[in-house]
């Protein structure tokens, strides 16, 4: 039995769930200012209390778990969708005038943090949660063609690439049906990690005013919201935080979990 695997798929099954309920079902109305009830403590009523405007933070944790996920889930898809490609085309033409400019594009964009990235595209569109895909997207794009390429090297003068080699089969033909079967496994951990990241970056960009904007919740808006107001009303940050906390761990296990359960190698080690 993996625990890592059924404690993170756990965890990060809650805060998904919680942000499918949202789309139907929430407490309180998220957008609902009640000034008269605002900095309630937990419990009562609000049962995780109420922010300085009086709003529900249950219901905005809710709807900001869907804003967090939706916006990591999306970035993570465009990372791999473009660095896979990138890394299989590298790796095919691998010593090439191709490969040089792909790798030497991945530094370039190593050289620029996601909140840079952020800070350049909100400066020219605004700031958004759409603009903060895009930012971290583009800062994915690198990691999967890197790891992507470095796992087809390895597989490239294996026997059966050989054997398919000698039957005719093109480079590109080759990455599609036997080089990307064989890294599968190691890109669908590497997505759980980016996964948790892109998570955080959302949270960090938020939390600078980068990401969703009012009044779309957002667990680094509720924390920037709160920090003036640590001493009057904790929770207000404490909340956020440990969603944030929570979410990245239960990713992070999950992932820890399918690299054992995807490895066979680890999975006879551990027998």
């Amino acid at each position: 039995m993996n625990r890592n695997l059924i404690l993170g798929g756990a965890l990060t099954g809650f805060f998904i769930l919680a942000a499918f309920v949202s789309f139907i079902w929430t407490p309180f109305d998220h957008t609902t200012m009640d000034i008269p009830n605002k900095l309630q403590g937990i419990g009562g009523v609000h049962l995780l209390g109420t922010d300085h405007f009086g709003r529900d933070i249950l219901s905005m944790i809710m709807v900001g778990a869907r804003t967090s996920i939706a916006v990591a889930l999306v970035a993570v898809g465009i990372g791999m969708g473009i660095g896979i490609p990138l890394g299989l085309w590298a790796a095919a033409r691998r010593g090439s005038l191709l490969d040089e400019i792909i790798m030497r594009g991945n530094d370039l964009i190593f050289a620029f943090p996601s909140l840079v990235i952020a800070i350049l595209i909100t400066a020219i569109f605004g700031a958004s949660a759409v603009n903060a895909i895009i930012a971290i997207g583009i800062f994915n794009i690198p990691v999967f063609a890197r790891i992507t390429r470095g796992a087809a090297l390895s597989l490239w003068e294996r026997e059966f690439i050989l054997a398919a080699r000698v039957a005719g089969k093109s480079a590109m033909r080759i990455s599609v049906e036997h080089i990307l079967p064989n890294v599968t496994n190691l890109l669908i951990v590497q997505g759980t990690i980016q996964f948790s990241l892109g998570i955080l970056a959302e949270a960090g960009l938020s939390y600078v005013g980068l990401g969703a904007q009012p009044p779309t919740p957002s667990w680094g808006r509720m924390l920037a919201d709160a920090q003036t107001l640590v001493s009057i009303a904790p929770h207000m940050a404490l909340i956020p935080g440990f969603a944030i906390i929570l979410t990245v761990l239960g990713l992070n296990l999950m992932g820890d979990g399918l690299r054992d359960y995807l490895d066979p190698r680890l999975r006879v080690s551990r027998t």
